[in-house]
């Protein structure tokens, strides 16, 4: 999603810093209402971060939308956790009624957001809204660094997902696949099957009820590295959509969860503070 990315790069440029978005988010539950929350999508997702809005200081779930419609009942932010192809018409409500938005769904591509001003509004993407999840995207760049070092060594992802997710290979996998890459300029991309000269292979199954699994591998002739992460139970991912919405809120333009993740991560990646 390099596109996003550029875009996301461009608002961090101009953005004050993070300091002031921790103070704001401290300011809020001080006498302040709470937040109108809506959500795009009634499957798995949608419905795990319904119930975890319900227990939540600081966030009221106005609605909670399945497919046909849109809603009229004016929110603060929405979550869509709905289908890749519903992404555009979801983020266009969102901008037409000044709702800041999470955009949780995969198998969707930037050209989704083409022709859309992104400018009035806060959106975050999340592919993954674990922040372990976001801590193997640090590490996949690091093992990517670590494979440019040995011209013999190949990198892989595996992942595996229960057998109703559409998508293949997942966000996750693709946000993996270009974090090795970006560490190890070798890899120009990822293809899924066979091995191809200059690509990533990416392994996909769908099977049984595994909530998501994504696996990062590192081989040469003498030794084996695998990193993985599992997320257990969905209510990961709900909770991370609620971090995403409250850290949203009161910034402009587009960001990924890594930059929400980054205010964490840069701590514990800095030297000296284990």
């Amino acid at each position: 999603m390099s596109d996003i990315t550029n875009a996301r790069r461009a608002v961090q440029q101009r953005q004050v810093s993070r300091r002031i978005g921790l103070r704001s988010r401290n300011a809020q539950g001080a006498g302040q209402r709470a937040t109108r929350l809506g959500i795009f999508g009634r499957g798995r997702l949608g419905s795990e971060i319904a119930r975890a809005a319900g227990g939540r200081d600081g966030i009221e779930l106005a609605w909670a939308q399945g497919r046909g419609g849109l809603p009229g009942a004016e929110v603060d932010a929405v979550v869509d956790a709905s289908s890749g192809e519903a992404v555009h018409e979801h983020a266009r409500w969102a901008i037409e009624h000044g709702a800041d938005l999470v955009i949780a769904a995969t198998g969707w591509e930037p050209a989704a957001l083409e022709g859309l001003d992104l400018s009035g509004i806060g959106i975050l993407v999340a592919p993954n809204l674990s922040l372990a999840a976001a801590f193997m995207r640090r590490a996949a760049l690091a093992l990517g660094r670590f494979a440019a070092l040995d011209a013999s060594s190949e990198l892989s992802i595996v992942e595996r997902h229960h057998r109703m997710k559409a998508d293949s290979p997942s966000g996750t996998a693709k946000l993996l696949a270009a974090a090795l890459a970006e560490g190890c300029p070798r890899y120009a991309g990822w293809a899924q099957g066979s091995a191809e000269p200059g690509r990533l292979s990416v392994a996909s199954l769908r099977a049984g009820t595994c909530v998501g699994y994504h696996e990062l591998r590192l081989e040469s002739g003498t030794e084996r590295l695998v990193l993985s992460h599992e997320a257990l139970d969905r209510g990961v991912f709900a909770q991370g959509a609620l971090r995403a919405v409250e850290w949203i809120r009161g910034r402009k333009g587009l960001y990924s969860f890594d930059d929400l993740a980054a205010e964490i991560m840069d701590r514990v990646f800095e030297e000296g503070t284990i």
